[in-house]
């Protein structure tokens, strides 16, 4: 299966972004169900989602009030850092984890008792967060707040490898996430081993390079709703 990067991709048009923000939305709301199957595994929570739940049980508000919280105090890091902000950003701030209360509101499925169904319940959340994240990119609206934190972090510490500094986003989440009560288990660490792997392989099996996507800024975006041409 291949996908061709035509123009609805660049986002030339107010019908392309708007129906690119659409796909955002539905693709970010589907990758809320990933991240609830990957709770419902009842084994330990993804690095991020243990901050998000530990301030969740902190401050008794619903894990997707947390999600947003932290979602926007990320995204102020990055615009602090002057990094590209997309509407997709902002899209993902507010919808991924509504979409997690919103099945956890509907109780569709029971947390894992054991062990064995729990790992299953990951990987098939992390199969679904894959796929979802490949249609939210292709919007090419931008990345998630945390990417780009990534990025932003790793430009200032050039001679650390990306690898290193996601490690420690990654273990600083998780730790204060543990402090505040967030659940760190078996769950955590397969989470940070394979989520990337996962997602490498739902881009292959679609022939999908990331790397060709050019993301539109906001100030772009505007200008093309707004029939405004480049001086």
């Amino acid at each position: 299966m291949s996908f061709q990067f035509n123009k609805m991709s660049e986002n030339r048009t107010t019908k392309d972004v708007l129906l690119n923000a659409l796909t955002a939305v539905v693709a970010l709301f589907l990758n809320g169900f990933g991240i609830y199957l990957t709770m419902q595994a009842n084994i330990g929570a993804a690095p991020w989602d243990v901050f998000n739940l530990g301030l969740s049980k902190t401050l008794g508000i619903l894990y997707g009030t947390a999600s947003i919280t932290v979602s926007l105090s990320i995204l102020a890091i990055d615009i602090l850092l002057k990094e590209p902000i997309g509407l997709a950003m902002f899209i993902d701030a507010l919808v991924v984890g509504k979409s997690v209360d919103f099945f956890n509101f509907t109780g569709l499925i029971p947390k894992s008792e054991n062990y064995f169904t729990g790992v299953i319940l990951l990987f098939l959340g992390l199969v679904v967060i894959g796929y979802t994240q490949f249609l939210y990119m292709h919007a090419s609206l931008g990345c998630g707040p945390r990417d780009t934190l990534l990025v932003g972090l790793k430009k200032r510490i050039k001679r650390v490898p990306i690898g290193v500094v996601s490690i420690g986003l990654l273990s600083t989440a998780t730790l204060i996430g543990f402090f505040l009560g967030g659940p760190v288990g078996l769950g955590t660490i397969l989470c940070a081993l394979f989520q990337g792997p996962i997602m490498q392989l739902a881009f292959k099996t679609l022939s999908f390079d990331a790397t060709k996507i050019k993301h539109q800024s906001i100030p772009e975006s505007f200008r093309v709703l707004a029939h405004i041409k480049h001086a």
